[in-house]
């Protein structure tokens, strides 16, 4: 589950203009257990012809009714409409996939479900990223998506993720995972992190109120205009991630 929302003291930070992000307010629900990174055979052989590699890409009815049905229990709780990404004109896999989801969108009946292509979906979430709420997909479009829509908001630093499973804990990490290349720098947005904090609170503790209390210093901070450098611009005051990190941690505080 990576949500995308864009934070109003951030609509410069964004490559699109003001007025394409502003309302921009998704959720990216992406099934991450199946699919070509999973599917199998898979491997590099030799050849008559020189090496080949090979991956499948596979999906079982189970797992896409299983992620179908977390996607459209959000949409109820938002503004009741699903996208499902897929690419049926061309995969096999992509046409199974629409059949199962149009199959359990039938229990949904207050849900506006609708299909798109993913080469059209990667255009339109920077053609008119409004018109998104919920985006169900694949493994491997999901993956690609979540990172295009990152950078909506300026900065994928600044996106949260959860993982989760239908039993036990869930893992909430930022969506670009730990930056190895900036590690020990001083460099990193800590901001996805905190953000994912208040993820875990909200989705995994039901703390409701401090998941709150997280995000309201978070508009704080960026409203006081501290940015770390993937999102500095002229009129910010351009600080480190421990500079940021207690500025987040003063304004916890306080709320």
């Amino acid at each position: 589950i990576r949500p995308v929302k864009i934070w109003p003291s951030l609509l410069e930070a964004s490559s699109l203009k003001p007025e394409f992000i502003k309302n921009v307010d998704l959720i990216v629900v992406r099934e991450l257990t199946g699919g070509i990174y999973f599917g199998k055979p898979k491997g590099r052989i030799t050849t008559e012809e020189g090496e080949r590699a090979f991956n499948t890409m596979t999906y079982s009815n189970f797992e896409i009714d299983r992620i179908a049905k977390i996607a459209f229990e959000i949409a109820k709780q938002r503004r009741k409409k699903v996208c499902s990404v897929d690419k049926a004109n061309v995969l096999d896999v992509s046409q199974l996939w629409r059949e199962r989801v149009d199959l359990v969108g039938k229990k949904y009946e207050e849900i506006d479900l609708n299909h798109m292509y993913i080469d059209n979906t990667a255009m339109q979430l920077i053609r008119s990223p409004e018109q998104f709420d919920v985006i169900l997909t694949g493994n491997l479009f999901g993956d690609i998506l979540s990172d295009e829509a990152a950078m909506l908001t300026g900065s994928i630093g600044m996106l949260p993720s959860a993982s989760l499973s239908t039993k036990g804990p869930g893992l909430y990490e930022p969506v670009h995972g730990s930056a190895p290349d900036i590690a020990g720098q001083d460099k990193a947005n800590p901001i996805a992190m905190v953000l994912s904090s208040a993820m875990m609170l909200r989705i995994g503790l039901k703390e409701t109120k401090a998941a709150d209390a997280i995000e309201r210093a978070v508009t704080t901070v960026l409203n006081s205009g501290l940015r770390t450098s993937d999102l500095a611009t002229k009129t910010c005051v351009e600080v480190g991630c421990k500079d940021l990190g207690k500025a987040l941690i003063d304004a916890i505080s306080e709320v």
